[in-house]
Order: C-alpha cells, then sequence, then structure tokens
C-alpha cells in the first residue's frame, strides 16, 4: 500500500509553484536587502512583493506585515509585545483553554512578570461564548486572543463577533490564523482583528517562516532588538529566501480561495459518511458540526485508543488527540475543556486534508479501517 498523508494541519508539502518562485533565490540573488547597491535591490524588491502578496490575502496594507520566522514567534510577537507595550494600562490579558501552546505559552511566562491571565472555558463544540469574553473585560485589560480556528477538532470561533466586543472596550485582538489561513476567509478588517498570526508550513510555502499582522497605530514592543528592519518592528536581516516563499504561498491561496474549501469539505465529508457507515454509533464527531474547517475531521472511536488505531493503519500520516508520555496516556488539553469523557478523549484521531487528497486515497483509508481496524476485533 503507498503512503497516505492524511496531517495537513501539522504540516503541508511546498507547493510546487512556491518552490519555483524561491529557485533564483537559491542560485542567484544573494544580496542583502539592506544593501542600496546592485545585489541587494533584487532582494529588496522580492521581498516587498513577498510583503504584498501576504498583505493582498489578508486584505491589509504591505506595511502591516511583519515577517517572522513562524507563527509561534509572531504569537509571542503580538503578545508579549503587547504587554511590555501597555503595561502601564494594565496587565490582564484574555484568553481561552483551547489556545495553541504557542499562545499558552507566553502567557504562562508573562503570569510570572505579574501579568493576569483569564483562561475562557469553551463548550461542548469547542466554541467560545462572546459573552465571556465581554464579562471578562476590565478597566485594567489590554489584550484578548482567541485563536481564529482550533487546530485539533477544528472550530471556527467568532472572532467578527467578539471584535465588536473589543472595539467597543478600546481592547486588542489578537487570533491565531495559522489553521485557518488558506482554508477559509480571514481578511482582517472582516474579522476585525488588531493582530493576526500566520504560519507558512501550514500554507504550503517552507518551515521556518510566517508572519504577523500589525494593524496601522497599534504599538508592539520589539522581541528582537538591534537595527531597524521590518520599519523597526523585528531586528535582523530578513530571510528573502523564506519569505519570497510565503509570499507565493499566499498568492497561490487566494487564486485558489473558490475552489479549495468546498472541495476540501467535499472529500472531509465523505470520509466521515465512510466512517460511521462502517462504526456507526461507535464513531463520534469532535468540534462543531458546521462551523469547522473544511478540511478538519476529529473523530473518537468509542472503546478503542487513537494511538491503536493509527498503528493499525499502517502508513497512514494522522494524529491522535492523546499524548503519550512515559507510557502514559492522557486526553489532549482541547477535548478535556471540551468536557470530552476518558473513553472519547484516548479515543480520538485527527485526520486533516489538504490539496494533494483525492477520493481514491480515502477509499483507501476506508478499506484500511474495515480490513486492519474492523476485523481484528
Amino acid at each position: 500500500m503507498k503512503r497516505i498523508y492524511l496531517d495537513y494541519n501539522a504540516s503541508t508539502p511546498i507547493a510546487p509553484e512556491v518552490a519555483e518562485a524561491m529557485q533564483p533565490f537559491l542560485r542567484e540573488h544573494f544580496g542583502n536587502p539592506s544593501s542600496p547597491h546592485w545585489a541587494g535591490a533584487p532582494a529588496k524588491k522580492a521581498l516587498n512583493e513577498a510583503r504584498g502578496q501576504v498583505a493582498s490575502l489578508l486584505g491589509c496594507e504591505p506595511n502591516e506585515i511583519v515577517f517572522t520566522s513562524g507563527g509561534t514567534e509572531a504569537n509571542n510577537h503580538a503578545i508579549k509585545g503587547a504587554f511590555f507595550s501597555l503595561r502601564q494600562k494594565g496587565g490582564h490579558i484574555i484568553t481561552t483553554q483551547i489556545e495553541h501552546p504557542a499562545v499558552q505559552q507566553p502567557c504562562h511566562f508573562l503570569e510570572r512578570l505579574g501579568a493576569e491571565i483569564t483562561y475562557l472555558p469553551v463548550d461542548g463544540h469547542g466554541l467560545v461564548d462572546p459573552d465571556t469574553v465581554r464579562r471578562a473585560i476590565t478597566s485594567r485589560t489590554i489584550l484578548v486572543s482567541v485563536m481564529h480556528a482550533n487546530n485539533e477538532v477544528g472550530t471556527l470561533q467568532p472572532i467578527h463577533e467578539i471584535a465588536r466586543i473589543t472595539r467597543e472596550h478600546e481592547v486588542l485582538l489578537h487570533t491565531d490564523a495559522a489553521q485557518s489561513l488558506g482554508k477559509v476567509p480571514a481578511r482582517v478588517n472582516d474579522l476585525g482583528v488588531d493582530l493576526l498570526s500566520m504560519a507558512g508550513h501550514k500554507l504550503y510555502a517552507p518551515k521556518g517562516v510566517g508572519a504577523l499582522y500589525v494593524r496601522q497605530g497599534v504599538t508592539l514592543e520589539p522581541l528582537l532588538h538591534g537595527a531597524g528592519h521590518e520599519l523597526g518592528r523585528r531586528a535582523g536581516t530578513e530571510n528573502v529566501l523564506l519569505n519570497i516563499g510565503l509570499g507565493a504561498a499566499c498568492e497561490l491561496a487566494a487564486s485558489e480561495s473558490e475552489f479549495r474549501g468546498p472541495r476540501l469539505t467535499q472529500l472531509r465529508d465523505y470520509f466521515h459518511k465512510g466512517l460511521q457507515k462502517l462504526f456507526g454509533a461507535a464513531v463520534h464527531l469532535n468540534g462543531h458540526p458546521t462551523q469547522r474547517l473544511p478540511n478538519t475531521l476529529n473523530v473518537s472511536f468509542a472503546g478503542r485508543v487513537g494511538s491503536e488505531v493509527l498503528e493499525a493503519l499502517g502508513d497512514v500520516a494522522a494524529s491522535t488527540g492523546s499524548a503519550c508520555h512515559s507510557g502514559c496516556r492522557d486526553v489532549s488539553s482541547v477535548l478535556k475543556a471540551m468536557g470530552a469523557t476518558e473513553d472519547i478523549g484516548l479515543g480520538a484521531v485527527r485526520f486533516s486534508l489538504g490539496r494533494g487528497t483525492t477520493f481514491d486515497e480515502i477509499d483507501e483509508v476506508l478499506e484500511l479501517f474495515r480490513f486492519r481496524v474492523l476485523a481484528p476485533r
């Protein structure tokens, strides 16, 4: 059996169009974009074009884009930068119990520096109630950070409704959009956010590159201090090669937006129905039934362990909903926050589809379920 990749939420392959755009900067254009001579000019021009491509996907101005080393740095810059810039107003930050560690860990770090962090609960579908945001805001609140889409179950958060609340209270709103970009619309003015993080390797760009959108007028303390790169917001010579890759990936996502989401939804639902035919009520959907990413199917197999299900599937690449540390299995923090029972939590598997996924591959995986997972029992 050929290998089948259904872990696109973990990482995506570099798209051929992206690799092609990067090639000249592997072979020829080596100059520093800050250099004013002939060697630096092509790098600067390409960097500006890439910034414009990212901005176009987000519906913002190019000077509102800060290139970073990935989504983790972008999240850290947004959260720590807001805290150090606005701590004279107060040190209260609101986030949720289901955020990625790249948001939760910076919050834990800031707690050691005196910040007050409120971790909002979610319902059984993984949704944040905007009213809990309203009730949590105080006169000392400086930032609300709520992910656009959850990386495990795919649930899409009501960012636009939350934005109305944060604007009323003059509080900054940040969203981690690493999982949503390229799958659903994520234009910053439609969402109403002040800060937005993205990661290239979730978007068919290389690993090690990302960006942070910073709305004009918002001031953040830089994470990296040095020379005046990125309009003084991130010191260090720009990674021209990877930034070009990110720009090309954003342009590709914009050009495919009309069919990428609907196609993934069709594939995802076809897969889900196939599993329901095989397992009946023993397969449980985790996440919101409709308000979720078109490519994400997180399901639990009652009475089974997710890691053992994946092991039986062989060369199918997917992720479990539980972590195994020193031989001890545990339910993921996201499913715990959603109130999942241990049986549901331990049986969770996340399948995430992408540009390369086909119906034939889904049929092959369903056959593997039939003969390798169902048959031995």
